[in-house]
């Protein structure tokens, strides 16, 4: 074979050889880009699901939602269109308590008769929380006895106090000393803006309920509001009074039964009126009669009292 017929052989076998180098090296930049474009984007949603709860602030939206709905309330009034517990309400509302409109109340059972009245009921002979009073039961009938109307504390708004029947609590005892709250000078009849007269019969626009802790959360629960036994509300025309609380006051109140009675009414009312909660207004002043002390005075001192001895309210920032 000649050289030239050698020379030709060769060039032809280095001409596959790189057309074949050619193939692989295309080959390989397909790979290589085929595996960027599946790499990257896994990459970026590693990435985004890691950083997500940084970018949410870590707040679960459920636990927000429901956290939003527990801190909002609203402000009552007379016309009964809000409703107000010391507690947390199920529902969401506007500011101050559970916005839900409260479901129409049974009529309460009623004595055909009235009871004797008497100056003191089965507590109040101790006159400081945490003195001598018979067992509270936590259950009752669920009916009520009407105090009479033998007390009245001016010509406004018609009242009617009711205790639920087998509580210890004489209803005509009970109705003389709220008579006595919603007429002192201190309360809301301050300078005759408020006055209030008792009734038994006929419409009543705000009606005082004295009842076990079971009656108490079985009506404020049916507007939406918890009071776990514990606490008071109001809902609508109803100022729910829990029973345990009328008897033994609270820890967190310092003062005599009487007064810790008082502050229960003035809250209560002052809802009814339209107030909503406020807060301490600073350390050692007197605590708003609508803060809810018994979960804490936050540095202020106990005072049932929404107005002082010189006509000025004692109120405090509301809250939020």
């Amino acid at each position: 074979m000649s050289a030239e017929v050698r020379r030709q052989q060769g060039q032809r076998r280095g001409g596959r050889g790189a057309r074949r180098r050619s193939r692989q090296d295309r080959r390989r930049r397909s790979r290589i880009r085929l595996l960027v474009a599946v790499l990257v984007p896994t990459a970026v949603i590693c990435i985004a699901v890691a950083a997500s709860p940084l970018w949410s602030g870590g707040d679960d939206p459920s636990a927000a939602a429901a956290a939003s709905a527990s801190a909002n309330s609203g402000s009552g009034s007379g016309s009964g269109d809000k409703s107000y517990a010391d507690d947390a309400p199920t529902g969401s509302g506007s500011k101050g308590g559970a916005s839900t409109r409260p479901k129409a109340r049974a009529k309460p059972k009623v004595s055909p008769k009235t009871k004797p009245s008497s100056d003191t009921d089965s507590t109040s002979k101790s006159g400081t929380k945490g003195g001598d009073h018979p067992a509270i039961p936590s259950h009752g009938p669920g009916t009520f006895t009407v105090a009479r109307a033998g007390a009245t504390s001016g010509g406004g708004n018609a009242y009617r106090v009711e205790v639920e029947d087998g509580t210890g609590v004489d209803p005509d005892a009970a109705a003389t000393q709220i008579a006595g709250f919603l007429a002192a000078p201190r309360g809301w009849a301050h300078g005759g803006e408020h006055t209030f007269h008792q009734v038994t019969k006929g419409p009543a626009g705000l009606v005082v309920r004295i009842a076990t802790a079971a009656t108490v959360d079985r009506i404020c629960g049916n507007s939406g509001l918890n009071t776990h036994g514990e606490v008071n509300c109001r809902v609508g025309v109803d100022v729910m009074v829990n029973l345990k609380r009328w008897q033994t006051g609270s820890p967190e109140f310092n003062g005599p039964l009487a007064e810790y009675r008082a502050l229960i009414i003035n809250h209560e009312v002052g809802h009814w009126l339209g107030h909503g909660h406020e807060t301490c207004p600073g350390k050692g002043r007197p605590a708003p009669a609508m803060m809810q002390q018994i979960y804490g005075l936050k540095g202020c001192v106990a005072n049932p009292w929404p107005y002082d001895t010189n006509g000025q309210y004692l109120g405090g920032p509301s809250v939020p």
